[in-house]
């Protein structure tokens, strides 16, 4: 696509990119393009568009190039794999033959056991399909079979793209829900939580309706917890991008164009790194004494609830019924006392956005590394991004989770010991 042609006629190429994980000779298929790719540069016109389909088929690699150049006819079509032919007409006077090009095309072809078709119509264009036997890559069929019967939520605004991947996830009897905006994603995660219908992990597109992807990476890890699956499937160069995703929450990574080996393999891992982690942290002795948490909720019946699972890891808790008590309490605490604050959003008095802006300007250093979670029943994009802007680290909905409780606890308390 970079010779000199290609630059000239300013041509326009499509990419259709189908779910090919296969094995085979990637030289001779190399080959082959490129030279149905040179003639239909060569034929077509000036601004001309060369749309290019990529899949698989009946266990076969199927490509096809099509050109709106000037065709072919249908006496030159009989003999286009004869070396030398050239169409004879006065359109074409001052454009090469086809030479051995597409004799070679049909001897590599014929090696691979494989067969071209080609039609055209003169004046129109031309399209050349190429079918050839190949093996499936091979897999790791055990790995994938971890996916069976989960949920997978996919953030993707682009309409092909998201087809795909959920064509891929159900292969392998995995339920794709789709949501085309941050603003969705995170509602329907926030009711997945309260629901206790997780899914096993998100997907995050290339596009979404209203922000980019990588924000939402941020508020779902904010919302969904440190240890819930997000893989990013994008065209962008991860190279450029790796460290602003590794800090906006993104566990694993998937180059478009998109393969299916690729996608579901990784996704795999990833589910299995977390299942993992999970188990191990559940066989963990949860015990905590000596470590201080602040709790600061104005209702009775929520903080009875939030009392009840805290103590049963021995962890002691002082508790403040609005955002001014809970920054009297820290203010006059010993520095480095609290290792963990659990601030609800709406109180009277002082709301829990107020408190922490409160907390982080006192003059302390432990002011500026509490860790500090928001407790709201809205956990919608808003919310998150209010949090966060108020000093917040993180964000547990309502009603609180008990395994997101336990991980919060596990990753601010044990490490301090």
């Amino acid at each position: 696509l970079l010779e000199e042609g290609w630059t000239e006629k300013q041509l326009e190429l499509e990419i259709d990119l189908d779910a090919v994980d296969y094995c085979g000779n990637k030289d001779l298929l190399a080959h082959v393009w490129q030279n149905i790719l040179s003639n239909a540069i060569k034929f077509s016109p000036a601004h001309g568009i060369i749309h290019i389909l990529l899949r698989r088929e009946n266990g076969s690699l199927i490509t096809s190039i099509t050109d709106n150049g000037i065709g072919m006819s249908p006496e030159f079509l009989e003999r286009i794999f004869v070396p030398f032919e050239r169409v004879n007409n006065s359109t074409t006077q001052k454009i090469e033959g086809t030479g051995l090009g597409m004799s070679i095309v049909k001897n590599l072809i014929d090696r691979m056991g494989g067969r071209i078709q080609v039609e055209s119509t003169e004046g129109e264009g031309s399209r050349f399909r190429v079918e050839i036997p190949m093996r499936a890559a091979v897999r790791d069929r055990r790995k994938l079979e971890i996916l069976a019967g989960n949920t997978v939520l996919i953030a993707e605004s682009r309409e092909k793209e998201a087809r795909q991947i959920e064509e891929f996830l159900r292969e392998e009897a995995v339920t794709p829900v789709r949501v085309k905006s941050g603003r969705s994603a995170v509602t329907w995660l926030t009711q997945a939580q309260t629901e206790n219908r997780m899914p096993c992990a998100m997907l995050l597109g290339q596009e979404l309706e209203d922000m980019p992807a990588l924000d939402l990476a941020s508020h779902v890890r904010q919302s969904a917890g440190q240890r819930f699956p997000l893989l990013l499937v994008s065209e962008e160069d991860w190279a450029q991008i790796e460290y602003r995703a590794r800090r906006a929450g993104i566990n694993g990574f998937v180059p478009c164009p998109l393969f299916r080996s690729k996608l579901l393999e990784t996704l795999a891992d990833m589910i299995i790194r977390n299942k993992g982690d999970m188990e191990e942290q559940e066989e963990r002795i949860e015990e905590y004494s000596g470590r201080h948490v602040l709790l600061v909720e104005d209702n009775e019946l929520n903080l009875e609830i939030a009392m009840e699972m805290l103590s049963l890891t021995g962890v002691q808790v002082e508790t403040a019924e609005n955002g001014a008590r809970a920054v009297e309490i820290f203010e006059n605490s010993p520095e480095n006392h609290f290792d963990l604050i659990l601030m609800d959003v709406q109180m009277p008095v002082m709301n829990g956005y107020e408190a922490v802006k409160r907390i982080r300007r006192l003059p302390r250093k432990d002011a500026e590394s509490i860790w500090i979670v928001a407790m709201t029943a809205n956990a919608f994009v808003e919310d998150i991004r209010a949090s966060r802007e108020a000093g917040m680290n993180e964000h547990l909905s309502k009603p609180i989770d008990v395994k997101r409780l336990k991980d919060i606890l596990y990753r601010q308390l044990s490490t301090t010991f």
